[in-house]
């Protein structure tokens, strides 16, 4: 099992992964099961795979209301996603070759548009594996780049070593809830028996970026809380 490990960590890699770790979804099953299905519940395992954004574009969100920084930040965002979806593809086909289930989660993919969640938390699965922390902006944070990552997840059963859940290191930092354009954020901590909504106002995320699409950029690029983290951001 250690082998299949190190090969399928190796082959992300390869393919311009930073990030990669196991997870124990046990602690977390009824969560899982609530959002996305008791199927889902099949699967005690998931690997959880990042990429970092490039700091060229992140370090310009300050100006994310200037047409081209919007627009080159959407095709970084699509390009980090379509890559993470040929790994997690490329995994998934390993894990299964070695006689093991997997169930790839596509990496930005929503189930329900209205309240913004995905079929499974690829966050939770980061932060479970021991890559991050999640944030009061509701993010995933690694001490390497902060927010700055994409991520993606594949559910399975082989029983591989998992990794163990990162404190939360931001202390009394509140520079994303104060720099965020809407005010999404109550600034409340992170709790995982707590609903989202009391941490994240989502529609006011929406209609913000929805505003930027429809009168400014055509692009629904914001960004500001993935910039000003100070452990991706070198200037804070």
């Amino acid at each position: 099992m250690e082998t299949l490990q190190t090969e399928l960590k190796q082959q992300a890699e390869n393919f311009g992964a930073r990030f990669f770790g196991a997870a124990d979804l046990a602690p977390a099953k009824d969560f899982i099961v609530d959002q996305g299905g008791a199927f889902l519940a099949e699967y005690p395992r998931a690997i959880s795979v990042g990429i970092s954004l490039h700091d060229g574009i992140m370090d310009q969100l300050p100006r994310h209301k200037e047409i081209p920084v919007a627009k080159t930040y959407i095709y970084l965002y699509d390009t980090a996603n379509a890559t993470l979806n040929r790994i997690a593809y490329r995994l998934s086909a390993a894990l299964s070759k070695a006689g093991y289930q997997a169930l790839q989660i596509p990496a930005s993919q929503y189930i329900n548009d209205e309240k913004v969640i995905g079929l499974f938390s690829q966050k939770l699965a980061a932060h479970l594996a021991g890559l991050g922390w999640i944030g009061p902006s509701c993010l995933l944070v690694t001490p390497e780049v902060g927010p700055r990552v994409r991520w993606v997840t594949i559910l399975t059963d082989a029983p591989l070593e998992t990794g163990t859940p990162m404190d939360n290191q931001c202390g009394d930092c509140n520079l994303c809830v104060e720099n965020c354009p809407p005010k999404a954020f109550t600034g409340r901590p992170f709790d995982p028996a707590e609903p989202r909504d009391l941490r994240f106002k989502v529609q006011r995320c929406i209609d913000y970026r929805k505003h930027l699409y429809e009168k400014v950029t055509g692009a629904r690029t914001c960004g500001m809380c993935l910039y000003i983290c100070p452990f991706g951001c070198k200037d804070n």
